[in-house]
C-alpha cells in the first residue's frame, strides 16, 4: 500500500508539473491563459514591484534549498527516498502556481515590436526557448528528472540507480541548456512592459547565481573528475565561447 501511495503521490506531482510548465509557456507569451504576465488590475507601481519581488524570492529561497544534498539527505528521513524528487517538483510547481495567480501587471512598456520584423524574430526565438527547455530533459532523462523513475522503481520494488553522465545534444555545446531556453524564453518579447523586465531580469540574475554557484558545485561532488573535465572543454550558459569554463 506504501508502495502504491508514493506512486500515485509521484503521478500526482507530475500532472502538477505539466499544469504549471504549460501555464509558464501562456503566462510568460501572454497566450491562451486566464491571467498572464501583463493581464490584471493594476495596482501602484511599488506595491506591484514589492509583491513581485516577494513571489520570486519564495520561488528562489525554495528551490535553491530543496535542490540542495543536506536537504534530500534530512529530507529523505521524513519521507521515502523514492518520493523526494516528486515533492520537489510537486512544491516547485504549486510555487509557480501561485506567481502565476498573484504576479501583479506593470504595464509601462520598455518596447513593443508587435507588428515588425523584429517582433517576428523575438516571438520564433521564444518557440525555440521553449522547445530546447522541453528536449533537454529528454537527453539526460525526463522521467528521472521528475520523480517518475523514481516512483515507478519504489512500485517494482527494484533499486534505483540515477543515470550516468551524458554530453549529448545540446550538452556538447552547453551544460545547462534547460536554463540557456528558459532564459531566451523570458527575454524573447514582442512586447517587454516593467513587470517582464523585471521577471526576465530576476529569473536571469536567479539561473546565473544558482546555476554556477551551487549547481555546479553539486555536479562536481557528484560526478567528479568526469564533470571538471567537462566544464574545463564545455561553456555554462553561453555556447561557443569560454563563459563558465573551469
Amino acid at each position: 500500500m506504501k508502495r502504491i501511495i508514493v506512486f500515485v503521490y509521484g503521478l500526482i506531482s507530475y500532472v502538477a508539473f505539466l499544469i504549471a510548465f504549460l501555464y509558464a509557456i501562456g503566462f510568460v507569451g501572454n497566450l491562451l491563459v486566464p491571467k498572464s504576465i501583463n493581464m490584471g488590475v493594476e495596482v501602484p507601481l511599488a506595491t506591484a514591484l514589492l509583491i513581485n519581488l516577494g513571489l520570486l524570492s519564495l520561488f528562489a529561497i525554495q528551490h535553491t534549498i530543496m535542490a540542495r544534498p543536506n536537504f534530500k539527505k534530512a529530507w529523505t528521513k521524513i519521507i521515502p527516498e523514492a518520493a523526494e524528487r516528486s515533492t520537489f517538483v510537486l512544491v516547485t510547481s504549486l510555487i509557480l502556481l501561485l506567481m502565476f495567480w498573484k504576479w501583479q501587471p506593470m504595464t509601462e512598456l520598455v518596447w513593443n515590436l508587435e507588428g515588425t520584423t523584429g517582433g517576428m524574430i523575438v516571438t520564433v526565438l521564444f518557440w525555440i526557448g521553449w522547445a530546447i527547455v522541453f528536449t533537454s530533459t529528454f537527453l539526460i532523462n525526463h522521467f528521472e528528472l521528475f520523480g517518475l523513475a523514481q516512483i515507478t522503481r519504489f512500485l517494482q520494488k527494484k533499486e534505483f540507480t540515477p543515470p550516468p553522465f551524458t554530453d549529448k545534444g545540446y550538452y556538447k555545446f552547453v551544460r545547462h541548456p534547460i536554463m540557456l531556453g528558459f532564459i531566451i524564453s523570458f527575454w524573447a518579447t514582442p512586447v517587454m512592459t516593467y513587470g517582464h523586465l523585471l521577471f526576465a531580469g530576476m529569473t536571469t540574475g536567479y539561473i546565473f547565481i544558482g546555476t554556477l554557484v551551487f549547481e555546479e558545485k553539486d555536479l562536481r561532488d557528484y560526478y567528479g573528475d568526469v564533470y571538471t573535465e567537462y566544464s574545463k572543454r564545455v561553456p555554462s550558459l553561453i555556447p561557443f565561447t569560454k563563459f563558465g569554463n573551469k
